[in-house]
């Protein structure tokens, strides 16, 4: 298999400062003298604040008044318990009210026409229920299907978004796959993002993937956007249909794809023309973060960078964008082979 030039396949105490001492006006050189009658006016040694003007607060008692009235009240101290973070007192925060739990939880639910009606037909996970607008219910894919009645109102509050379409559904979990099941497919052609953050581009990346006839797609568990409501919207319900998979690590999956047959390529500002590489046999397609590009060690696990021409005055085009220009490159080259 050729590649761009010059790619192969490599493996990979001492005390405080003295202050200043006090005036030479009576008293011992070093203590200063209360304007009032000479007496010390640096307070009590244990640091208890008596002198007037000294703001330090100390753990010593005070000693009372010569006319033997009670000594004025301290204010209460604050018990800030280090190890939680909490501030005990009368000014502590309230706790807040405990989670409603008629409130479903965000991730268990799909809202649109196409996440729902895609949910419906690829049963990958179970559509429990389903509110509707009396317009949006006469659906002809929602025949046979329970559906309640409910206004635009509600559905927003539940959905969290004015984007439902007046349809939203209570549904199962998302099921991701295992990333060792798309790499026993026969030539797979898979891709992988190295940490997008943006649940939009997720799904709109997982759109065009399930649209190319791609195997699968590789996403890290940690420091990425995940199957979330707004990504199912996103990629118009073809995230029911497309094999996701999360991993620990995306370079050390790049290195099991490398050990599986697969030719690792990467999509960077700079690189090869994009349609050089000879995208027949296994393929893995990596894309790199919005404004950050692939994390140096996982450009070191490609085999190739690739680049797409930029003719205008942009310099560079949104990670979903360049997914599908790229994507469709990879399919023409796929397709001219056979």
């Amino acid at each position: 298999m050729s590649t761009p030039s010059g790619h192969g396949r490599d493996d990979e105490g001492r005390p405080g400062p003295r202050g200043k001492r006090g005036g030479k006006s009576g008293g011992k050189r070093g203590t200063p003298r209360d304007d009032r009658g000479g007496r010390d006016a640096r307070g009590p040694r244990d640091g208890a604040g008596a002198g007037e003007g000294h703001g330090v607060g100390g753990s010593g008692s005070r000693k009372p008044p010569r006319d033997g009235s009670a000594p004025p009240s301290r204010k209460p101290r604050r018990d800030r318990d280090r190890s939680r973070g909490v501030v005990r007192g009368r000014d502590a925060t309230e706790p807040k009210e405990p989670r409603d739990p008629t409130r479903p939880d965000p991730a268990l639910l799909l809202y649109g026409r196409n996440p729902i009606r895609e949910a419906l037909r690829a049963q990958r996970r179970t559509v429990t229920r389903v509110w509707a607008t009396t317009s949006a219910a006469r659906e002809p894919w929602l025949d046979g299907v329970l559906v309640e009645a409910a206004d635009g109102d509600w559905l927003t509050a539940r959905a969290g978004t004015d984007a439902h379409q007046g349809l939203v559904a209570d549904v199962g979990p998302y099921q991701y796959v295992e990333s060792a099941d798309l790499l026993k497919a026969s030539e797979p052609l898979i891709v992988a993002l190295d940490e997008v953050q943006d649940p939009q581009n997720l799904g709109a990346i997982a759109r065009t993937a399930e649209a190319v006839g791609a195997t699968g797609l590789v996403i890290p568990r940690h420091r990425s956007a995940e199957v979330t409501p707004a990504a199912a919207k996103a990629s118009a319900g073809a995230v029911e249909h497309l094999p996701i998979a999360q991993v620990r690590n995306v370079a050390d999956f790049l290195g099991e794809a490398k050990g599986a047959g697969c030719w690792v390529y990467g999509a960077a500002a700079k690189g090869a023309p994009y349609l050089t590489p000879d995208y027949t046999g296994g393929v893995v397609l990596v894309m790199g973060a919005e404004g950050k590009g692939l994390r140096p060690r996982v450009q070191q696990m490609c085999d190739a960078v690739v680049a797409l021409p930029l003719r205008g005055r942009i310099e560079s085009l949104n990670v979903s964008a360049a997914a599908a220009a790229l994507l469709y490159g990879v399919l023409a080259g796929r397709g001219a082979a056979r």
